[in-house]
């Protein structure tokens, strides 16, 4: 037995929590994983895992053995995307996700024209809004808006993204329009995603609870919604710029806009990025600049 059969194995049951997923991401069936952990097992005299019928966790030996392997796997997979560098451009399989809207209304074109470029690329593109752990799922990128929380992970901005809040002049007319933070309570308050919006005041965050008679987790639906008169809405740039700018909505409240936010690429945290994903991610860059709306946002 090689010194290093098993230790992928090993680390892939780690990282999914379970040897049947191990085994998916890997593309090989539960029992080879689990005869490959236990001959490493036997070779260190040690046992690495806890294992319940629901569950396994490490033992302290299996937490020592995983971040030293954790580092052998890098150290590996750095050296064969060295060579891959050398050879020019990308190929292979990329498995990405984005957020159903953004992607479908500028990521997957985008995508689409970069692998027009590269015929040797396969892309696998994952379009949802639940937030995917692309480390366990097996994924080399993920396009996320907004703020960020996975510290795991390391994030490029790639283009800008501003929230507003707005509603139909009919509305505006019939109720009024707000001036101040403190007058929000008195309005209808649409709600997609979160009943929570942000807003800055004096440099800070401030959060409001939103309330009112309609809520979908839809931001098309959403954005019907406000078009409609319905009530106020906080929705991203991609969603109300061009009825801001034809006057069929009015941004409100600027003065505590929330600070701006970002769209970004996030991607594991290993010191050489692979030439697919850094490729198409200066590409993403560079082409979302290009965009009326970001032409417009930074007229």
């Amino acid at each position: 037995m090689s010194r290093w059969d098993g230790i992928e194995e090993f680390v892939a049951v780690v990282e999914t929590g379970s040897f049947s997923a191990a085994a998916t991401r890997l593309g090989v069936s539960s029992s080879h994983i689990s005869r490959q952990v236990a001959r490493v097992e036997d070779r260190l005299q040690a046992r690495l895992f806890n294992r319940t019928t629901r569950r396994v966790s490490l033992t302290e030996a299996g937490q020592t053995f995983y971040r030293h392997c954790q580092q052998l796997i890098e150290a590996r997979d750095e050296a064969f995307l060295a060579i891959h560098d050398l050879q020019g451009e990308p190929k292979g399989l990329l498995r990405m996700t984005c957020a159903v809207t953004y992607g479908e209304m500028y990521i997957v074109p985008l995508v689409n024209e970069f692998v027009s470029r590269y015929p040797g690329l396969q892309v696998d593109i994952q379009l949802s809004n639940r937030t995917i752990d692309i480390v366990q799922e097996g994924f080399d990128l993920a396009i996320r808006l907004g703020r960020l929380t996975e510290s795991r992970l390391v994030a490029t901005r790639i283009a800008p993204r501003v929230m507003y809040l707005c509603a139909a002049p009919g509305y505006l007319e019939r109720y009024g329009t707000p001036h101040s933070l403190s007058e929000l309570g008195r309005h209808n308050c649409l709600i997609g995603n979160s009943d929570t919006w942000i807003f800055q005041v004096d440099g800070q965050e401030y959060l409001f609870k939103a309330r009112g008679n309609w809520r979908c987790n839809s931001g098309r639906a959403l954005l019907d919604a406000t078009l409609r008169g319905f009530g106020l809405s906080q929705l991203p740039d991609y969603y109300v710029q061009e009825y801001l700018r034809t006057g069929e909505l009015r941004s409100l409240l600027e003065a505590h806009q929330p600070p701006h936010t970002a769209v970004w690429a996030v991607y594991a945290a290993r010191r050489h990025l692979s030439p697919k994903v850094r490729l198409l991610v200066d590409f993403l860059k560079v082409e979302l600049a290009k965009l009326p709306i970001y032409q417009q946002a930074s007229a």
